[in-house]
């Protein structure tokens, strides 16, 4: 699946030179899309376009399409209707986020705009059956879900994921983005913004690609944009790492076990890849890293026990006679909740196979311990079903 990954600026609260400093960075990480709160925005009608002119030229420079955030009141501010949209033609920008519907036969009307401006809704059930209704493609219509200034006001978890499967059932060409947030220090974003404008609560304050990897792992999302302003340089770097294609695979070399596999759809490529972030051991072995993050496709197959999640694709190689895991010494009589282990050349039948523990288990001497997932990357785990394909990071 193709993911877009966007940013959110303010032109109102930081100098247009630093935020083209921040597309230039953003661009050069993948980043796609900028979006920006108009309705927000104090100032005449005048002030208001020419803000916005200004940001959308700048974005172009860089290649990034812009979606400005706007509702029938900002509408009326600046002159523009569903049937006339020329005032957001004028200043050239690429979408228009609707924070409020007008009613099915207007919203359809705004979506077959003759300027080509795609049109972006609030996360409605009721707005999507209506444009379905009145006979708009799916493949035109797109969502995006509101981001929450306050501590402790976001989305439940939950409820999330419902509203995005009951929307997908509606159509899976529909395209669904949320947000995410920066967690560096001193950040910004409407309404005096300083906790980060996330969509879910529960995901606030996570580390941001650990944000990102829970999101995607539901499978429902396809935009991710961070609301607050400016994400680092290396928040960058890991979300990049997040969204990278998966590895190609060889399917006219693969090994026999691995091709029956997938020619009995036991795995499946096309699937959403779900990445976990380990925190290696010092003395972690060559060939255990290349286990972990070369080897390709890591899955549970569903025989996984309470006690451990199993991946156990990676023995069908690293188990033969040519492949050596050796021993090594674990001082601890149990492995941990999160410890990652890969089963040894002690039990030469599985070697190769890598397991997180989920319950405390009893170091055997048949398992190296090579890593560890915090409680947050725990989180994620849970997320993971049966058939999923897994990459580590």
């Amino acid at each position: 699946m193709k993911y877009e990954l966007g940013i959110s600026v303010y032109p109102d609260l930081r100098p247009l030179d630093e935020i083209k400093n921040y597309f230039k960075l953003a661009s050069s990480y993948g980043v796609t899309r900028v979006f920006s709160s108009m309705f927000s925005v104090e100032g005449t009608r005048e002030d208001v376009l020419s803000y916005f002119k200004n940001l959308v030229a700048a974005a172009h420079e860089y290649n990034l399409e812009v979606s400005l955030d706007v509702n029938p009141m900002c509408f009326e501010k600046i002159g523009a209707t569903p049937e006339d949209l020329s005032v957001f033609h004028s200043i050239h920008v690429d979408i228009l986020r609707m924070d409020l519907s007008y009613g099915a036969k207007v919203d359809a009307k705004l979506v077959e705009n003759p300027y080509g401006i795609k049109i972006e809704f609030n996360n409605s059930i009721e707005i999507v059956e209506g444009l379905l209704k009145q006979g708009i493609d799916p493949k035109k219509i797109s969502v995006c879900h509101n981001f929450y200034p306050q501590k402790y006001t976001g989305m439940k978890w939950n409820k999330f994921i419902d509203a995005n499967k009951t929307m997908k059932e509606l159509s899976d060409d529909v395209r669904i983005g949320a947000f995410i947030s920066s967690t560096q220090p001193n950040t910004h974003g409407v309404w005096g913004a300083v906790n980060g404008l996330p969509t879910v609560e529960k995901l606030r304050m996570l580390p941001i690609d650990l944000q990102a990897r829970m999101i995607l792992a539901t499978g429902q999302v396809d935009n991710l944009l961070i609301g607050n302003a400016y994400a680092s340089e290396e928040e960058f770097k890991k979300l990049q790492e997040v969204l990278a294609e998966s590895k190609n695979v060889d399917k006219d070399n693969l090994e026999p076990t691995l091709k029956m596999l997938m020619d009995y759809h036991i795995i499946d490529l096309e699937k959403p890849i779900m990445r976990l972030r380990i925190d290696l051991d010092q003395n972690i072995l060559d060939i255990e890293k290349e286990i972990l993050f070369d080897f390709f496709p890591h899955l549970d197959m569903g025989d996984s026990s309470e006690w451990i999640w199993r991946t156990r694709i990676s023995r069908f190689i690293y188990s033969l006679p040519n492949k050596k895991v050796t021993p090594r010494t674990c001082e601890n009589e149990m492995f941990d909740i999160g410890d990652v282990v890969i089963v040894n050349d002690n039990y030469k039948h599985y070697a190769g196979e890598v397991q997180i523990i989920k319950i405390p288990i009893i170091n055997d001497g048949t398992r190296n311990r090579v890593g560890h997932l915090n409680e947050n990357e725990m989180q994620l785990l849970e997320l993971i079903q049966d058939g999923d394909i897994v990459e580590f990071l």
